[in-house]
């Protein structure tokens, strides 16, 4: 009987888990689950080595080989597509942004009447105003950002 020769690296077993990212609890999991399906433990030596009972045990082997087989299927190539945005949203964040310019238009002419508040006010404004009758301030109008 002739012997195969394998060539390159030796393939990793379940030691290759300490390679992934993760907690070393879930490493020290997925590493006796492997070993078990490959003969080295015993189910029972498993749940006493993990320190749970065999129905978690079972189930827990049951999810991860269920989450593998999952990310195992064909999936389309290239990046996923985009939902389309419905159209009443596409209306609902045009108004949005028409209120926002205009809260920023209406809370820049507020600094201004702030710090400038005599451009607010005509000549016949200030005598009435000085005579004890209010007048409305006119409006500065202020070229709206594009």
């Amino acid at each position: 009987m002739e012997e195969t020769i394998m060539r390159g690296r030796i393939p990793a077993g379940p030691e290759y888990v300490e390679h992934l990212e993760g907690s070393p609890k879930a490493k020290a999991r997925l590493r006796i689950i492997l070993e078990t399906m490959m003969g080295k433990w015993r189910v029972s030596e498993a749940c006493a080595r993990l320190g749970i009972c065999e129905q978690r045990f079972r189930q827990l082997r049951e999810e991860l080989f269920q989450a593998a087989l999952h990310r195992a299927e064909d999936r389309p190539a290239g990046r996923p597509c985009r939902p389309v945005e419905p159209p009443e949203t596409a209306e609902l964040r045009e108004q949005l942004e028409a209120l926002q310019r205009e809260l920023q238009v209406a809370q820049v002419r507020e600094e201004i009447a702030l710090v400038l508040p005599h451009l607010g006010r005509s000549a016949s404004a200030e005598a009435t105003a000085s005579e004890g009758k209010k007048m409305p301030l006119a409006r500065v109008k202020i070229n709206k950002p594009r």
